[in-house]
């Protein structure tokens, strides 16, 4: 585990901006104290909201990175409600604090999947490794769904290419329209002007191959002696 919070600590000190954190907590000391926490470890606190929907709105205006969020707030919505609009409108992770919770309470915030659970009190070091893991996860998470993104856009694409030479491809050497044919000798004349035989020209537009044969009125025509075509 030391080795990994190495790791994630040293590649977020390696962007150019810390990550910001809106904190949901009803208690304003208990909120300015975990403002003072989060700013020594390195994290930039975009806000405060002291209750739900206000958690809401600063989601929304201030798009965070990761939402602290107390689950017990005062007024009519309390976190576990404000958790599941935010996951819903936002997609942006969050984690309960709380300092003690019922079981009722505690299974409707896992329905919301957050991405850690915080008993207050905590250490730094709790906090500090609960916030690197969730920032992880949700960074994973991200490149995971813009690769099932591009994945999937790139196969519509392939199909469309597939289909259009198919298409193509059955219009390749396919006669179609109409063809200007002789009326004496049968020449055939092709798109460009030019005039060819009858059998050059289905040739070159379609898949047909030519074997050469003698049909009965010719045969008696040019070889009367011959019986080619016995009845």
């Amino acid at each position: 585990m030391v080795d990994t919070l190495t790791d994630i600590n040293a590649e977020r000190c390696n962007t150019q901006q810390a990550n910001s954190i809106l904190i949901v907590e009803d208690e304003s000391i208990i909120a300015m104290e975990l403002s003072a926490r989060l700013q020594k470890l390195g994290y930039n606190v975009v806000g405060i909201a002291q209750n739900g929907l206000e958690a809401i709105a600063k989601t929304d205006e201030l798009q965070p990175d990761l939402v602290l969020m107390d689950i017990y707030l005062k007024g009519e919505m309390d976190g576990v409600e404000a958790t599941t609009t935010i996951k819903e409108k936002f997609a942006i992770p969050v984690i309960y604090l709380t300092a003690n919770t019922d079981e009722q309470t505690f299974q409707r915030a896992k329905v919301t999947e957050p991405y850690g659970y915080l008993l207050k009190p905590f250490e730094e070091r709790e906090l500090h490794t609960a916030i690197e893991i969730a920032l992880y996860r949700a960074t994973a998470e991200r490149k995971l769904a813009q690769y099932r993104q591009d994945l999937e856009e790139s196969l519509v694409e392939r199909d469309l290419l597939i289909g259009k030479l198919q298409d193509a491809l059955a219009k390749v050497k396919t006669l179609s329209g109409l063809v200007p044919i002789c009326a004496a000798c049968k020449s055939v004349r092709d798109d460009k002007g030019y005039w060819e035989q009858i059998e050059s020209f289905i040739k070159n537009h379609s898949e047909a191959e030519f074997t050469h044969l003698v049909c009965p009125k010719c045969a008696k025509k040019l070889y009367p002696d011959l019986n080619l075509y016995p009845d």
